[in-house]
């Protein structure tokens, strides 16, 4: 790239914030099976130990609710996939309102001081979640209390601010042709910041995001939260990290994903 990156486009649910979409998942299924799909139940490969972190995080995590539901459906193998798909879907989407209303998620602090670093950087931001829930946790997040408590100073950061009203664009939660891996959320984020899709890097935690990212020929960067770091690096990752803060920010103006250099202890 002959001149830095000029659009970050971000994931929400894992990136920006520790959401209780995983939970929710996971416990409405096994209400189900426990309940309604009781007479089903030995039909499937399903057991509750086996919806495991990794499960989610290979066959769910990036991916439309709808598409998410049937995924795992489909992985445990569940009889009359299309009707039980929407039932599904529809059961975790009124527990995981359930637990955002109840305050039940935070922001990670590494993510909330990469985004305000790459803003002062120069560098337009957007939000790209597949989750119709994004901006029921962005505007719950104060990035002016947060800049606050801990003692950073930009000038953008004004009273009052929160994650949803700081990112230049905003196409989380709309409904797509095609889902991810398929670019086109991240492409219509480029455009939205009216930066050519090359000179764009994505920031995600899920396979199937950074595969959407090279597929639009932008740069990934993949944070793994979820002891995933092979399986980022393998989807060809730029750059994988597991705190955000490791990333060289001044790299970005450049055009270069790499990991800053650690602090020289003295002596």
């Amino acid at each position: 790239m002959e001149t830095g990156f000029r659009g970050a486009i971000f994931d929400v649910d894992g990136v920006l914030v520790d959401s209780p979409h995983e939970p929710a998942w996971r416990r409405s299924f096994q209400e189900l099976m426990e309940g309604e799909w009781s007479d089903i139940r030995d039909q499937t490969t399903y057991s509750p130990e086996k919806f495991t972190p990794q499960v989610y995080q290979e066959v769910m995590s990036g991916k439309p609710r709808m598409e998410g539901a049937r995924a795992l459906i489909d992985y445990f193998g569940v009889p009359d996939p299309e009707r039980r798909t929407e039932e599904y879907a529809e059961r975790k989407q009124r527990m995981v309102v359930e637990l955002i209303e109840a305050g039940e998620f935070e922001a990670y602090p590494d993510a909330l001081r990469f985004v305000l670093a790459v803003k002062n950087a120069g560098i337009p931001t957007a939000a790209a979640s597949s989750s119709k829930n994004a901006g029921l946790f962005l505007r719950q997040i104060r990035l002016d209390t947060f800049a606050e408590d801990e003692g950073l100073d930009y000038g953008f950061v004004t009273e009052g601010l929160s994650l949803l009203g700081f990112f230049d664009a905003d196409i989380s939660g709309r409904d797509f042709a095609r889902g991810k891996p398929h670019p086109e959320i991240f492409l219509t984020g480029a455009k939205e910041l009216g930066v050519p899709p090359e000179s764009c890097f994505v920031v995600e935690d899920a396979v199937s995001g950074i595969q959407a990212a090279k597929a639009g020929d932008m740069a990934a960067l993949g944070i793994a939260r979820a002891d995933d770091e092979d399986l980022l690096a393998g989807a060809d990752a730029d750059l994988v990290v597991t705190s955000l803060d490791d990333v060289d920010v001044d790299g970005l103006s450049e055009g270069r994903l790499t990991k800053r250099e650690p602090a020289r202890k003295d002596g």
